[in-house]
């Protein structure tokens, strides 16, 4: 592996996986397949692809069962923000998966180990991996013990709302429109860049914000959109 041998995750996780080449692959990205020539499906995106899925129904069975008086709306709301990808990157730094990732020398050399959105593709592969080794039981488990702390914060109405999901409703309801997003500006070297957007309804910027991916600034100015005219 890349700097750590895959045994300290395996723990970390508490799991005694039978196949050890589906974590590889899950914590292999496409430029090291690539720079390697080790083909199309030896990198970790359709893992990725079936573990956003396999995370989801786990995170949705588990506030279902937590929330029996809560609307569908609402747990929907709930759902969105343990699965974005401010969430996904702080359980893969939980986890230290930079440590584990095997990245082309490009990617690894631009701070790949650190960026926000590739660290959170690689926890939903290892999710992936998880399930397709020893199942759905085993990965609901596995997420109920990573998610613990926020479960607690979202019974205790802490947790980070979903302000992108917040203002389309609202939108929606009021204004019978949809906002859209732009990025305006990314500032500072690969691996430590902070992008800007802005949040447009009907053509007009009602909310500006900043975040180290592209999806966090869009939340950050959605949450001051949001913020404006709730008050």
């Amino acid at each position: 592996m890349a700097k750590r041998d895959m045994q300290e995750l395996f723990k970390q996780l508490n799991i005694s996986p039978h196949q050890d080449a589906l974590y590889q692959q899950a914590l292999t990205h496409s430029s090291y397949a690539h720079e390697h020539n080790l083909g199309n499906h030896a990198h970790n995106e359709r893992l990725e692809f079936l573990g956003d899925a396999v995370l989801e129904l786990a995170i949705s069975e588990k506030i279902y069962q937590q929330f029996p008086n809560v609307p569908e709306g609402k747990l929907t709301r709930f759902r969105a923000g343990l699965v974005c990808e401010e969430t996904l990157f702080r359980q893969a730094e939980g986890l230290a998966l930079g440590s584990y990732l095997r990245l082309g020398k490009g990617e690894a050399a631009s701070g790949g180990r650190e960026r926000p959105s590739l660290l959170a593709d690689a926890f939903e592969a290892v999710l992936g991996a998880l399930y397709l080794d020893l199942g759905f039981a085993t990965v609901q488990a596995t997420v109920q013990q990573l998610f613990a702390p926020l479960f607690a914060a979202l019974q205790n109405g802490c947790l980070l709302l979903d302000y992108k999901t917040l203002l389309q409703e609202y939108t929606q309801a009021n204004l019978s429109t949809t906002p859209g997003y732009r990025i305006i500006s990314e500032i500072g070297p690969d691996h430590a860049k902070e992008f800007h957007a802005q949040v447009i309804v009907n053509g007009e910027v009602v909310g500006e914000g900043s975040g180290r991916s592209k999806k966090e600034a869009e939340q950050d100015a959605a949450r001051r959109a949001y913020g404006d005219v709730h008050k």
